[in-house]
């Protein structure tokens, strides 16, 4: 870290310095706030200082610079402490939380707002819609609590007068999903009342300097807060970040979620705090009125949506239950109306900024959150609360605060100082131990059980009779007379700074504090009468009713005492402290350089006192005879266990500690290490970033390599489940093709002895493997009954059935009617019973055209009628033989007019009707067109047909 700056700027990290001792710390500290450098580490620790002015160290470039990068890799930063807590946070899925302390003016707001900055800058890579909506409220957020919650003081411009905590809850993948706000003890006496030179709540400025004129109009107030008792104190300052912040705050409330209806609620009740305090009470006749003509009244009854009587009534009155269940109302004295008058604006205060917390809470948690789905939730708290305080007039608030402080310290030397050196004691490595004081004795005075003096503020305010503040000083003093950080003018009459029954001084680790015991008791009670409660429980609007649930007790149920101030304020710290205890902690102090608020000024000696107190020397020493990182050695080596050989995949070693020795050897930093009994200790920062760096670079050739094998793997164990997928497949086809023919035997068993020869059985539908099997076996089957019924046919009649046969394949559905259903003769003219009158002669013809042509077979013959090219039409007959087609005379003894090879036939046309009309086509291109004729036999029959039939079949065979 010493290489980063140049020796001009002075020491980067005080562990550096030459000798640790008060006079080097504050000239390092000083020169480094000279020349700018406002950030210095103490390891992992930041020391900030208020530069009072504007530096440009926070833009995105820095932002980059630091984002993953080691604490000792640059310069001191904000940044730097940030992003380590972030990465501890990620990295080891374990909570973190950053605290940063130190007394007012110090700069904690500020450097609260750049540590959200940051954490929102480098998270959400994938600009996941969802995501940024969160960090966008987170950031809005604390817009709108600087507004409410802080105020100018003498000491700072913008001083914190509330506690705040938040936890930042963060996904597996390092997104932020949500979050939660804690305020801690809000500084409502400042409503009423604040100290010369000092403003109340920003917010009342904003309304009053940045609302337009219309708005205020409607609020019933005037934009100078001159005008009301809560502001004049604060209304000499300037008015223009006043009307610039009002505009950033109502901005943040809507992109929070607030409604319109929910914001105009918000500032109505501030119009209404303000107008409560310029009411003023009067006595006329013995009897408390409201002064004026009741114009506020009414303007306050509009303002909060109640009636105006009822507000007057909360005002003058109050309702008792008295032991017998009557209720009686019992008028105010002056004083009285006074007291609830303010009371009530306080309690309306706390109550909005109450509401205004929860309600973004409400907007920022966590919804709907499950481990087994989300993954593990881990928190990053950042913890902004108000510094340690010393004032001119200390009261119950500065009291309560420097407590809160002396908690933080305690926890702080707990967790930095005594813990750390406890537990090398523990471990057993060597140790030169560090003094250091520790205050836990300051926190037992104020908070012990019985002894302390919250314990003594809670008893005088149950007690039942008359106890008033300086009674409860008596008490104090002579219990705690023997307590060294406790003291007043009772107990040391010399000392002339305190007053006698007013003022008691503690010795606290930041200094001595002297307050003033006045009022101690009726601010610690806190009380407020029930009316304005059920004033505002009644009111219409149901914002308002929403802040006061408790106004729905009716009179009589209101009998239990409320927990005090003091009680909810130990309590809520004591949370807070456990909180934090169990988060691993970051650390930023924050010292004010002087009290002019000044960027040049550095007062030596305020700043050696803050540093005394805060206790940066002995952190410097503890940290500098310490170590900067331990790990138990079973999570040391699951972390680095492959950047050494012989501890990856998994040591052989007798130990995880002779595995740790190992990984520490071979990367040659043992003399930079301590061994535990349980631990590791790892002195300089360094020595790990060299560790992690080798195992970046491992990592990813480690997560190619388990790709490698998980990829082979899955590649195997796909191929042997494709190797059982065919292998159930082969056999499932083979199972359904042997089905199939065990189906088919089946069926077709008895083929043979059924009537049609299993023409009638329906096939089952084959596997897509045996389509073409399928077809080829029914055709095979067709073919069978084809011989089968053909071998039933008489030899007589084989020839007709051919004929019949190559009829039909030639007209092949062209006709309807071709004389199929008869049987066919042929040879018509030799044929008695068709021809009886002629057919002797044709016999005796055909017997000579036989011995003439020798031809073996008759295909056809029969009457006809030809027509000739001229459309003229004779009887004739045609005789069709094997050899040759001859045309006939019949009424001339068949004499031969015509014959023609058959083998100069070259087809045959007749048309789709029933009519018999036949040409025939030879070579010579001197077609017969023939009109056939039936004879006595069937004077009706279908003979084109019969002819097709004989020539197709001779033809074909």
């Amino acid at each position: 870290m010493a290489e980063l700056e140049a020796l001009e700027f002075g020491k980067s990290d005080f562990v550096l310095l030459d000798e640790v001792n008060m006079e080097q710390f504050m000239e390092n500290l000083k020169l480094r706030f000279e020349m700018g450098r406002i950030y210095t580490f103490i390891g992992e620790v930041v020391v900030s200082v208020n530069p009072y002015r504007e530096m440009d160290i926070y833009g995105k470039e820095a932002i980059s610079a630091y984002r993953g990068r080691e604490l000792y890799e640059n310069p001191p930063h904000l940044y730097a402490v940030a992003d380590a807590a972030y990465k501890a946070m990620k990295r080891r899925a374990k909570d973190t939380c950053i605290v940063i302390s130190g007394e007012s003016g110090a700069g904690k707001t500020e450097a609260s707002k750049y540590i959200m900055q940051y954490i929102a800058a480098i998270t959400n890579p994938s600009q996941r819609e969802e995501v940024e909506s969160v960090k966008n409220v987170l950031l809005k957020s604390n817009c709108v609590l600087e507004a409410f919650g802080n105020a100018k003081t003498n000491r700072n411009d913008n001083s914190s007068r509330f506690g705040k905590y938040m936890d930042i809850n963060f996904s597996f993948s390092g997104d932020p999903t949500g979050g939660h706000i804690n305020n801690y003890l809000l500084e409502k006496s400042r409503v009423v009342h604040q100290q010369q030179g000092e403003r109340n709540f920003h917010s009342f400025y904003q309304l009053l300097r940045g609302s337009p004129q219309t708005l205020l109009e409607s609020y019933h107030l005037q934009g100078d807060p001159a005008v009301y008792a809560y502001t004049k104190e604060g209304a000499g300052s300037s008015a223009n970040s006043d009307q610039s912040s009002h505009r950033a705050v109502r901005t943040a409330l809507k992109v929070i979620g607030f409604s319109e209806d929910e914001i105009e609620s918000i500032y109505r009740v501030l119009a209404t705090i303000l107008l409560l305090g310029n009411i003023q009470f009067g006595t006329e006749e013995e009897i408390v009125q409201v002064e004026g003509d009741g114009e506020v009244v009414s303007h306050i009854a509009e303002l909060t949506s109640t009636q105006p009587q009822q507000v007057e009534k909360a005002l003058l009155f109050r309702t008792v239950a008295t032991g017998g269940g009557d209720v009686i109302e019992k008028g105010h004295s002056e004083q009285e109306a006074c007291f609830g008058r303010e009371a009530f604006s306080k309690a309306l205060y706390e109550r909005l900024f109450g509401w205004i917390v929860g309600r973004i809470n409400s907007v920022i948690e966590v919804k709907d959150y499950n481990p087994m789905l989300h993954g593990k939730n881990t928190v990053i708290g950042v913890l902004d609360i108000y510094g340690f305080e010393i004032f001119d007039n200390n009261s119950f608030e500065q009291f309560c605060i420097n407590y809160c402080n002396e908690k933080l310290q305690q926890l702080f030397i707990e967790l930095i100082l005594r813990q750390e050196q406890e537990e090398y004691e523990r471990e057993g490595v060597a140790w030169q131990h560090i003094e250091y004081f520790n205050n836990q004795i300051i926190v037992d005075l104020v908070e012990q059980n019985h002894k302390g003096i919250l314990s003594m503020l809670d008893e005088a305010c149950l007690s039942g009779g008359r106890v008033t503040d300086t009674v409860c000083l008596d008490s104090m003093s002579s219990r705690l007379a023997q307590h060294p950080h406790y003291t007043d003018r009772k107990l040391t009459p010399a000392d002339k700074t305190m007053e006698f029954q007013k003022h008691f001084r503690i010795r606290h680790y930041a200094g001595d504090v002297t307050y003033s015991v006045e009022g101690f008791l009726d601010k610690n009670k806190d009380l407020l009468f029930q009316d304005f409660k059920r004033l505002m429980f009644n009111s219409t609007n149901p914002v308002l009713k929403d802040m006061w649930p408790d106004g729905g007790l009716s009179i009589t149920e209101v009998t239990k005492r409320p927990q005090t101030a003091a009680s909810l304020f130990k309590n809520s710290i004591v949370a807070l402290v456990d909180k934090l205890s169990c988060k691993e902690p970051y650390y930023v102090r924050c010292v004010k350089p002087n009290e002019m608020k000044s960027p040049v000024l550095f007062d030596a000696a305020r700043c050696q006192h803050q540093v005394a107190y805060l206790g940066l020397l002995e952190n410097v020493r503890v940290r500098r005879a310490g170590f900067a990182y331990r790990q138990g050695y079973s999570r040391f080596l699951l972390r680095y266990k492959m950047t050494c050989e012989y501890t990856w995949p998994n040591h052989l070693m007798a130990t995880d500690r002779e595995a740790v020795e190992a990984i520490v050897t071979q990367h040659g930093f043992q003399d930079d290490v301590a061994y535990g009994h349980t631990k590791l200790f790892v002195r300089s920062p360094r020595s790990l970033f060299s560790l992690e760096q080798e195992r970046a670079a491992l990592i990813p050739i480690l997560v190619l390599f388990l790709q490698k094998v998980w990829r082979g793997a899955l590649a195997r164990k796909r191929c042997r489940q494709l190797r059982a997928v065919y292998a159930i497949m082969g056999c499932y086809r083979k199972h359904k093709l042997k089905a199939h023919f065990l189906e088919v035997e089946r069926r077709l068993a008895n083929a043979r002895n059924m009537a049609d020869y299993g023409r009638g059985v329906e096939w089952p539908l084959p596997p897509a493997a045996l389509a073409q099997f399928h077809d080829i076996t029914v055709t095979l089957h067709r073919r069978w009954w084809a011989h089968q019924v053909v071998k039933r046919i008489p030899p007589s009649e084989v020839s007709e059935v051919r004929a019949k046969v190559a009829a039909l394949g030639a007209l092949d559905g062209a006709r309807k009617a071709w004389g199929v259903g008869r049987p066919w003769e042929r040879d018509y003219l030799a044929n008695a019973r068709d021809c009886p009158e002629t057919s002797s002669s044709f016999l005796r013809v055909s017997k000579e055209l036989k011995t003439r042509d020798q031809f073996g077979l008759v295909l056809f013959s029969g009457l006809c009628r030809k027509v000739n090219r001229f459309n003229k039409s004779t009887d004739r007959a045609v005789l069709i033989t094997d050899k040759h087609l001859y045309k006939l005379e019949p009424r001339k003894q068949y004499k031969v007019l015509k014959r023609t090879p058959l083998d100069q036939l070259t087809g045959v046309s007749l048309t789709g009707g029933a009519d018999q009309t036949v040409a025939l086509h030879t070579t010579s291109q001197d077609d017969f067109l023939l009109y056939l004729q039936g004879g006595a036999l069937w004077p009706g029959q279908d003979r084109a047909g019969e002819l097709v039939g004989s020539l197709a079949d001779h033809f074909t065979r």
